[in-house]
């Protein structure tokens, strides 16, 4: 078995900021806070912890602002997810997005820290272009993982995780994971860590399926707004600070 991880930080966009799994008070946990209490709880103790993931991100700005401040951290394990709000945009070249991607996972991994890529997974069953957009998340995850190849670099393949297209495990807006939705991830994660899986540091039941909104109320509450932040170039985490910026202490019941 690997040696415990003492340290971990994960950039990336909503995915990673845990949006969809929010606890009563109304902030995110998600998949990452997940991996880290998992973490923890295999180190025997506590371990240090930063999210600098930030909601609505493209790859740029992940890879230009939260790649270097998380390798400035010096953590021993690294996650980076981002791309997906690239492939929602009008235009997207996969190539570019897959390049970018992997050459920050590899600059992170010459820093000699031990480095993951997370892809999220597929909701395009359920929104507005779906088709489209799941041409565009099939070609960015097969280009991602065959530039990793022999890389030294886990690619922990999500999008093509075939329980996570069903609707049960998503949000209300259908495009955020819920929270069986992020246990799912945090457990594909945990596999490729070689990390035992834990029932006590595992997101609790969500109880029954979500009311969802009827068609017409789905569209005004979250696909019109969603289509003009894209109009307009804006994001929902213009203006958002990351959630835990540096390597914080955290034990198991911490994040649960």
């Amino acid at each position: 078995m690997p040696a415990p991880v003492e340290s971990y930080a994960a950039v990336g966009d909503s995915f990673t900021e845990g949006m969809g799994d929010e606890r009563p008070d109304g902030t995110p946990r998600g998949w990452a806070d997940l991996v880290a209490a998992a973490l923890a709880h295999a180190h025997g103790g506590t371990i240090g912890y930063a999210n600098l993931a930030i909601r609505g991100r493209l790859l740029a700005p992940i890879v230009d602002a939260q790649v270097p401040a998380a390798i400035a951290l010096r953590p021993q394990l690294l996650s980076i997810n981002g791309g997906g709000n690239d492939i929602l945009r009008p235009r997207v070249s996969i190539s570019a997005v897959a390049d970018r991607l992997v050459a920050a996972a590899m600059r992170a991994s010459d820093a000699e820290i031990r480095t993951l890529v997370v892809s999220g997974g597929n909701p395009t069953r359920h929104i507005p272009l779906g088709a489209r957009f799941e041409r565009r998340g099939d070609a960015l995850a097969d280009a991602v993982r065959t530039r990793l190849e022999g890389s030294g670099v886990l690619f922990v393949d999500n999008w093509f995780d075939e329980r996570l297209p069903a609707l049960q495990y998503w949000s209300i807006d259908r495009l955020h994971l819920n929270t069986h939705g992020h246990t799912v991830v945090a457990s594909n994660v945990l596999a490729a860590l070689e990390v035992p899986i834990a029932g006590a540091v595992m997101a609790p039941d969500a109880g029954d399926e979500l009311e969802r909104p009827r068609t017409a109320e789905y569209w005004r509450r979250y696909v019109l707004p969603w289509i003009g932040r894209r109009l307009t170039g804006r994001s929902s985490g213009d203006d958002r600070d990351p959630k835990r910026p540096s390597l914080e202490p955290v034990d198991v019941a911490a994040l649960s």
